[in-house]
């Protein structure tokens, strides 16, 4: 039968007739309504030619692609699997079921092996493609590879994917392969700071607003392969799976794949992560209003002191801080990052009295007391790497990563003791936030059940601590993806705090998480992390949109900075349901030198910009900007933002509107007409969008 899945503007077209393996012949834009005849009528208009010195039948792509077929690509699916009679035994059809009107179950059959594969099309628009292997013989099976190719037309030729290093994830980088493979594989442990994130094709110079896009996903926080391959065989496609090393499963043993999410758009990048976006939050339900959090590390770093603390907590509370977090440096021993990961009992000599002073005083300021934790991780100067030097996963000898270990959460009793641990400190202290770190890559061949073991310890404490959120943190953004989001309520998006960084940074990950579900906190004005120096107003422009905190020593900045925090802090409380419930958009500016990113409210009816200059422009006077999202027929109320800290700009007058405000219809601001102030590098503008109530045509 051939099947055809609909959704939010996305078609999905499996063939599974026969005893093939079945064959995807269309993931992409709406075909509209196809009754039976006409879905065979489309699979009979794709079968090609057959190629001179080739094989004789025409060539097929299946979901499993084999050499055996024809394949001569990579493969996504690779079984050790016996001869039969002197030939390999061939994978096979064994059924095909539809679930309701958007998901189509199937079942391959290959030698021992049987692939069961859950094809869904979402309400979002995203094939959600989710794939066990069962070994049904009763010898091992070996498994090399198990992961998922999709077909992309010949006319996405140019590839979007990320790498990064600490403190700069997800930088983008763009190319069009030739024939071969495009290949992305990660060795972390984790997803890593240069994790792929996304492998994206789309028709060259495909931009936020513009172009047609395919991206896939792997929904893991582990070791990954991400590629895009073009074939002489006139085939291209896209694919993701799990690295896997020498996996073997045992009779009756099943093994579950990370799952794939595959996102099409039409109208850019913007559109996928919409996708996304609905999907996050959709699967997770409503969030409660995200809560203003002031985070102590580069405020205190080890220097952990209860007066200094408190002090830093009234000043939290006084600019409308609703969360304080104490981050590393409050355990038995911890003083530097060389000791005592794994001793998690309050340090006696800083806190002779506990914990409880600086919570009992946070939470009088009518703040809620979060913790730092970094639970899978052991320094060998502690008292469980003494104790337990068999709960390592790597040898003692082996390097350290920021001098500590990794421990093996494969084993019951190192998860046992985590969980006490852990659960002693929830039920001591009233902590309703945790941050969870993970400070170092695992540097193991075979890392996959130790991270399907960090799912199990969190999904444990949740449902014993259910009102404790847990962000997850991996040395910034480090682990972020769409598997982790089922088990964390926050993510950390970068080590870094320096507003020019964290513009490129919160831009590319908004792609697939919405901005609620990533932190982003107002610095120093110099950077923990680059040392470069940066104006208050861009600090509170880069922080605004996503859920906002703070980490910089408010007890040692000026009033009038503390003035400026408080009324950002005020402005974030107010707005924060639209913001974290509307769509990002970005406008496609030409070079490198400016960012313009928003948040549109579902109804269009209100809107917030970032006009961000990162470097000098190539003009003396900018092109005006161009509002991406609003309504066309809808007029328009712009203004600029002011915390009363203002961006700097040379120039000897500014654009009117600016002192004033102006009032536009959104088709003229969709078509470029806001002239913008000559900003300097590393400086941003705010701009207050709503509708009024008169009409375009008015």
């Amino acid at each position: 039968m051939i099947h055809h899945l609909r959704a939010a503007g996305v078609s999905v077209v499996l063939d599974a007739r026969g005893t093939r393996v079945p064959r995807i012949l269309h993931w992409g834009a709406d075909l509209g309504p196809l009754d039976p005849t006409a879905l065979a009528a489309f699979a009979e208009a794709r079968v090609p030619a057959i190629a001179p010195s080739s094989i004789d039948v025409p060539f097929s792509l299946s979901v499993f692609p084999d050499i055996a077929d024809g394949w001569t690509g990579r493969p996504p699916v690779a079984v050790q699997v016996p001869r039969a009679q002197g030939r390999p035994a061939r994978p096979a059809l064994l059924g095909a079921t539809a679930v309701g009107a958007q998901r189509i179950d199937t079942s391959v059959g290959w030698g021992a092996a049987r692939i069961d594969t859950r094809w869904e099309l979402t309400s979002s628009g995203i094939l959600h493609i989710a794939t066990t292997v069962t070994n049904d013989g009763s010898e091992d099976l070996a498994l090399a590879d198990v992961g998922v190719v999709l077909p992309v037309p010949d006319r996405a030729r140019e590839v979007l994917d990320f790498s990064g290093r600490w403190s700069g994830e997800r930088t983008p980088q763009r190319h069009q392969p030739a024939q071969g493979v495009w290949l992305r594989e990660t060795r972390h442990g984790r997803g890593g700071h240069d994790d792929p994130f996304l492998m994206v094709a789309g028709t060259p110079g495909f931009g936020f607003s513009r172009g047609e896009v395919w991206a896939v996903h792997l929904a893991f926080s582990g070791d990954k392969r991400l590629w895009f391959e073009r074939s002489d065989l006139g085939a291209a496609v896209i694919g993701a799976g799990e690295r896997l090393s020498g996996l073997r499963l045992s009779a009756g043993e099943v093994y579950t794949a990370p799952d794939v999410f595959a996102l099409w758009s039409g109208e850019g990048l913007d559109a996928v992560a919409a996708r996304s976006h609905d999907w996050v939050r959709e699967t997770r339900g409503a969030m409660r209003p995200r809560p203003v959090t002031v985070n102590t590390w580069e405020a205190v770093y080890f220097d952990h002191d209860l007066t200094r603390l408190t002090e830093l907590a009234s000043a939290a509370a006084d600019v409308g801080a609703e969360r304080f977090v104490l981050d590393d440096g409050w355990f038995t021993g911890r003083t530097d990052d060389t000791r005592a990961l794994g001793d998690w009992t309050v340090d006696a000599q800083s806190w002779p009295d506990g914990l409880s002073p600086l919570v009992d005083h946070v939470r009088g300021l009518g703040m809620e007391f979060g913790l730092w934790l970094e639970p899978e991780m052991v320094s060998l100067d502690s008292e469980l790497a003494r104790a337990h030097p068999d709960w390592l996963l790597s040898d003692p000898a082996t390097p350290t990563w920021r001098f500590q270990h990794v421990l093996d959460l494969t084993k019951p009793d190192v998860r046992t003791h985590l969980f006490d641990a852990i659960d002693a400190l929830l039920r001591e202290y009233p902590i309703s936030f945790v941050k969870w770190d993970h400070n170092r890559d695992l540097l193991v061949d075979d890392s996959g059940a130790q991270v399907r073991a960090v799912y199990s310890l969190l999904d444990d404490l949740r449902r014993s601590h259910p009102h404790v959120e847990f962000e997850s943190c991996a040395s910034g953004g480090a682990r972020i993806d769409l598997q982790m989001v089922r088990h964390a309520d926050r993510f950390w998006t970068s080590d870094t705090n320096d507003p020019l960084v964290r513009q490129r940074i919160q831009q590319w990950t908004g792609l697939l998480l919405p901005p609620e579900y990533l932190g982003a906190h107002v610095g120093d004005a110099r950077a923990h992390t680059t040392g470069r120096v940066s104006p208050l107003s861009f600090r509170l422009a880069t922080a605004l949109f996503l859920h906002a905190g703070i980490e910089s020593d408010l007890t040692r900045v000026s009033d009038a900075d503390r003035a400026a925090i408080a009324r950002w802090a005020h402005y974030y409380r107010a707005h924060r349901d639209f913001l974290h419930s509307g769509r990002t958009v970005h406008a496609d500016l030409p070079g490198d030198s400016a960012l313009l990113h928003g948040v549109v409210a579902p109804d269009r009816r209100r809107a917030l910009y970032c006009y961000a200059a990162l470097d000098s422009a190539d003009a003396a006077v900018p092109a005006p900007l161009t509002l991406p999202g609003l309504d066309p027929d809808a007029v328009y109320r712009i203004e600029a933002v002011d915390f009363g800290v203002p961006a700097h700009a040379i120039e000897d007058a500014p654009p009117p509107w600016i002192a004033t405000g102006i009032d536009l219809p959104g088709a003229v601001l969709a078509a470029g007409a806001l002239a913008v102030p000559l900003l300097s590098p590393g400086n941003a503008l705010l701009l207050d969008v709503r509708a009024l109530d008169v009409a375009a045509t008015a």
